[in-house]
C-alpha cells in the first residue's frame, strides 16, 4: 500500500517549526503575514492559519493583537523527579548555555526562619549566596541560598559563578542526598522584576528547598523565584508498593 501524504496544513506546520527550532524565524521575531506565507507555499490563507494555529497551540508561536504572530521563547523544562540535578544540569539538556552570575556571597547571622530551617541557633554564622541564573543569555531564576558556616569555612575563596554548590557540598564529603520543596506562586517585586526583566506583577514560581545530607543534616536552604513565563516543572511520582 503507498503511505497516504500527510495534508498540507500538517506539512508546512512541519516546515514552520523546522524554520523555528533552526533559527530560521528567530525567537521574539514576528515571521511572515499569513498572505505571504500563503505565496510562498502556493497554498490558500485558511491552510496557511491552520498550520499557523497548530503551532500556537503547541507553544512555538503568539499571536500579537495588531502586530501579527511572534515566535515564542521555549518554556525550560525543570524536572522536580526523584533525581536530584543541578541547574547546569537541566539547561544544558536543553541545548542552551548556563550561566551564573554572584549578586551577594557573604557571612551573616541567622534569622529566625534561616535558624529553623538549618537546624541552627538564631545568630549562629550562615553564608548568605544569591545567584541570577541564566539559559543563554536570558536570566531565569534568581536564588538565595544560605548554609551554615561551621560546616564550610573555607568557602569564601570559592567563585561560585564558576563553580557548583552541590559539587562543592560532594567534595566535602556532605553531598545534598535528599531535598524537601515548597511551592508558591507570588508576583514579581520591583527587585525582582528588574533582575528577572520582567514586568512587576508578573508571576513567579516561589521555591523553598532544604538540601539533607545521607546523615540528614540540613545543609542548604535555599529560596528561589523563577520565571513564570519561562519554565515548567516535572514532577515524577512512583506508587509506594506495600
Amino acid at each position: 500500500m503507498t503511505a497516504k501524504k500527510q495534508p498540507l496544513h500538517q506539512q508546512i506546520e512541519i516546515d514552520l517549526r523546522h524554520k523555528i527550532q533552526n533559527g530560521t524565524y528567530p525567537k521574539k521575531q514576528l515571521i511572515p503575514k499569513e498572505v505571504e506565507l500563503a505565496q510562498y507555499y502556493q497554498v490558500s490563507r485558511p491552510t496557511i492559519r491552520q498550520a499557523v494555529q497548530a503551532l500556537v497551540d503547541q507553544g512555538f508561536l503568539e499571536k500579537r493583537k495588531r502586530r501579527g504572530t511572534m515566535v515564542k521563547r521555549a518554556k525550560i523544562g525543570q524536572a522536580f523527579t526523584h533525581v536530584i540535578s543541578s541547574y547546569d544540569q537541566e539547561i544544558d539538556a536543553t541545548g542552551m548555555k548556563p550561566r551564573t552570575k554572584v549578586l551577594v556571597f557573604k557571612a551573616e547571622p541567622a534569622t529566625v526562619e534561616v535558624a529553623q530551617q538549618l537546624g541552627l541557633p538564631v545568630a549562629a554564622p550562615v553564608y548568605k549566596l544569591v545567584r541570577l541564573r541564566y539559559a543563554d543569555q536570558t536570566p531565569v531564576v534568581l536564588v538565595t541560598t544560605y548554609i551554615p558556616q561551621a560546616r564550610f569555612p573555607n568557602f569564601t575563596e570559592l567563585d561560585f559563578s564558576q563553580t557548583s554548590l552541590y559539587a562543592t557540598f560532594a567534595a566535602h564529603q556532605q553531598a545534598v542526598v535528599r531535598v524537601r520543596r515548597k511551592l508558591e506562586v507570588l508576583v514579581a517585586d520591583e527587585t525582582s522584576a528588574d533582575l528577572l526583566d520582567v514586568e512587576i506583577g508578573a508571576p513567579l514560581f516561589y521555591f523553598h528547598t532544604q538540601g539533607y545530607t545521607a546523615a540528614a543534616l540540613p545543609i542548604e536552604y535555599s529560596i528561589a523565584k523563577y520565571r513564570g513565563d519561562l519554565n515548567y516543572f516535572r514532577l515524577e511520582i512512583e506508587q509506594k508498593m506495600n
